[in-house]
């Protein structure tokens, strides 16, 4: 399988460059989940991903990603088109 650097901005992984491994399409997964244990058991921590943003870029095109905490920890199910939306 492949890996991919990947930089991880917010929370205790702040400033990281960690090797993510990539799907069938070459892409990391869209949430990385990093499980922390504890005193009162494990906590979740939810990094989600974004395209890596580059200065300067002719086009404006991200090349590469980097994953953002999400300090609320919610981790986004997969949404099939043929089921009922989710309520608020």
């Amino acid at each position: 399988m492949k890996s991919e650097n990947v930089v991880f901005v917010g929370g205790p992984l702040d400033g990281r460059v960690l090797p993510v491994l990539t799907g069938p399409t070459g892409q990391p997964p869209k949430q990385y989940k990093v499980p922390v244990p504890g005193p009162d058991g494990e906590t979740l921590l939810v990094y989600n991903r974004e395209p890596k943003r580059r200065r300067g870029s002719r086009l404006g095109m991200a090349r590469g990603w980097r994953y953002v905490h999400d300090p609320e920890g919610r981790v986004q199910r997969r949404r099939w088109p043929w089921r009922r939306p989710e309520r608020a």
